[in-house]
């Protein structure tokens, strides 16, 4: 008996295979029921979990019992019906790190799959980076109390991965100015003096080659600060603001140790919540923030006007994207006013996940317009601003 079916190479076979798990299990008419090794299979159910939850938001009745039926050497297989837990676990180790924090984000955020961070263990086996932290944050109102210590181990681990990247130029930057006649043995590139350096190796220099040889390279030490400088942290909690928030609590840490600095850090959106006695420990500020809500810039700066002491050694530090909800008249007043009190003001941009600056550029203009200096910087960045001000 001629079987007229086509035989089908290798190389096409593992294509129908892929779009068969991009496209999910109601392709399968139309892809031949290609044969699914056990490999496969796994694949599939794990990717067909997502989608079931895809077609659901579409408005299509799914039945969670169904199956899929795939012709090969073991007859007919059926999909198991994964549960939220063993679904994560699974997933885990069939797909590629990068493709598995995907698909986990997208269980969580567009799927409203909230047991997935209930779970002590899932949290303990989260990546500590920031993806994690940005969901745990966004979904803090819905965890339970079980979970709130390994939350807690996460966040503190991605912020230590923070702080070891920009504690030593922070500090450096703050600290004081470089002495230029007092070397250091501190070496680190805010601290690098390249006119020293190309002048003690001008003797090194290869005639042959064209090329300066460097083999003494000279660092400058810092004069310390003595007199104090008040600095009142303003941080914006909405929506946007995710990564912001994350670094400013960092920041914040690390400025509330510095001895010749007092600050204080709020965080706002319509309300204002007094942070300040929490602002050495980033984690307890990020397990209190809220993220959403409006914006209420103008109603932050007449709150933190009343803390000011000493205004010419005050520096008000904005953290925001500039979306005013509130009165703009009242903000540009405000504003105006600080900076007639000889009040420093820094309007420091919301940047996204790629570190582009998010923020409505009209307000931020009319803000610089009115003394307030707009910037969106990296906190390194940040550090040497704050240095340049003091």
């Amino acid at each position: 008996m001629n079987n007229n079916k086509p035989i089908i190479d290798t190389q096409t076979v593992n294509h129908i295979k892929r779009w068969r798990l991009i496209l999910g299990k109601y392709a399968d008419h139309h892809l031949n029921q290609i044969a699914f090794d056990q490999n496969d299979l796994r694949l599939a159910q794990s990717l067909d979990f997502l989608y079931r939850h895809e077609y659901r938001q579409r408005g299509l009745n799914v039945d969670e019992q169904d199956h899929t039926k795939h012709k090969g050497k073991g007859g007919s297989n059926h999909h198991s019906v994964f549960n939220t837990i063993s679904w994560l676990n699974k997933t885990r180790k069939l797909f590629p790190k990068s493709t598995f924090e995907r698909m986990q984000q997208q269980a969580i955020e567009r799927y409203q799959l909230h047991e997935i961070l209930n779970d002590p263990s899932v949290i303990n086996a989260l990546e500590p980076n920031m993806n994690s932290l940005h969901l745990l944050m966004n979904f803090r109102g819905q965890l339970k109390k079980e979970v709130y210590l390994a939350v807690k181990e996460l966040i503190q681990r991605v912020v230590d991965q923070i702080l070891q990247k920009i504690k030593p130029n922070f500090i450096n930057a703050i600290s004081g100015k470089k002495h230029r006649f007092r070397p250091s043995q501190i070496r680190c590139s805010q601290n690098f003096d390249w006119r020293a350096t190309m002048k003690a190796n001008l003797k090194h220099f290869d005639q042959n080659n064209q090329r300066l040889m460097i083999e003494n390279v000279i660092f400058n030490s810092r004069m310390n600060r003595h007199l104090p400088w008040d600095i009142i942290l303003c941080v914006d909690q909405s929506a946007s603001m995710n990564n912001s928030i994350i670094y400013s609590a960092v920041c914040a840490s690390i400025l509330a140790k510095l001895p010749t600095i007092n600050l204080h850090l709020f965080v706002f959106d319509t309300q204002i919540v007094d942070l300040t006695h929490l602002a050495h420990d980033p984690v307890e500020v990020l397990m209190s923030v809220q993220l959403g809500g409006g914006t209420n810039i103008a109603k932050v700066l007449n709150y933190a006007e009343q803390k000011v002491k000493t205004p010419h050694r005050t520096i008000m530090v904005l953290v925001s994207d500039f979306c005013e909800g509130g009165s703009l008249i009242e903000l540009y007043t405000t504003v105006s006013r600080m900076n007639s009190n000889r009040i420093k003001m820094l309007g420091l941009a919301a940047l996204d996940d790629n570190a582009e600056p998010v923020y409505d550029l009209q307000i931020s203009q009319q803000l610089a317009n009115r003394g307030m200096q707009i910037a969106a910087l990296t906190p390194e960045h940040f550090a040497t601003w704050l240095a340049e001000v003091m």
